[in-house]
């Protein structure tokens, strides 16, 4: 797939909301409605958005997303290019939370909770699971037959990896 079909896949796949923010973005630079917005202008952007780059990385960025090497980045590039960060904030914020839950879990801080933890886990988000489906999942889950969970086995599960 060339480049143009990736950042048309990345705008279909965003919720129409958030199209609508980042139109609302690109619109305000670009003030004479001509279409685009110049590559110049990405770095402000993006800093207005929350967001900082190196000017190195900032050039590599808009060579990655200016599809067409116009200088000019159009909508649709300019969206891929934004749907990336927010996708990649949106795993560090899941990584983080699923962090966060297996620490309260860990009470001892040992590195690992008891699979019967586990199993109290996946009972509470699922309460009509059976107990032959809870042991299948800890049986794919707990790949080296400790009876336990380590982090990575539950980073892995729990993000469906």
């Amino acid at each position: 797939m060339d480049a143009t079909g990736d950042v048309t896949d990345a705008l279909s796949q965003l919720p129409p909301e958030q199209v609508e923010q980042f139109r609302k973005y690109f619109n305000m630079f670009d003030k004479d409605n001509k279409g685009f917005i110049k590559a110049t202008q990405i770095g402000q952007i993006l800093r207005t958005m929350g967001q900082a780059f190196e000017e190195r990385d900032l050039k590599q960025l808009i060579k990655e997303f200016d599809t067409d090497g116009s200088g000019e980045i159009e909508f649709e590039e300019f969206a891929a290019m934004v749907a990336s960060f927010v996708v990649e904030d949106e795993n560090a914020s899941l990584e983080e939370e699923l962090r966060e839950a297996f620490r309260l879990y860990d009470k001892e801080g040992n590195g690992y909770i008891a699979v019967s933890d586990l199993r109290d886990i996946l009972r509470a988000l699922d309460e009509n699971v059976s107990e032959e489906e809870l042991d299948e999942m800890i049986a794919d889950i707990d790949t080296d037959g400790s009876g336990t969970v380590d982090l990575d086995e539950f980073m892995e599960m729990m993000s469906g990896e």
